[in-house]
């Protein structure tokens, strides 16, 4: 029976699920790539330019 099951599914070529599969793919690699976005946003607005200020302020030392 498992052997008749796994024949029927293998040469089963309908082509089901392969364009809620596509459409499962795109909305991955779309919401990736707001992500990546939002945070090259986020670094390059919030986080660099205060780590530039700290490590200056760090080493502006006037002892």
């Amino acid at each position: 029976m498992l052997k008749e099951r796994s024949k029927e599914v293998l040469s089963n070529n309908r082509g089901e699920g392969t364009v809620s599969q596509a459409i499962t793919i795109l909305i991955s690699v779309v919401l990736g790539a707001l992500l990546l976005a939002g945070l090259y946003l986020l670094f390059d607005e919030v986080v660099l330019p205060t780590l530039t200020e700290r490590i200056q302020e760090m080493f502006d030392y006037q002892g």
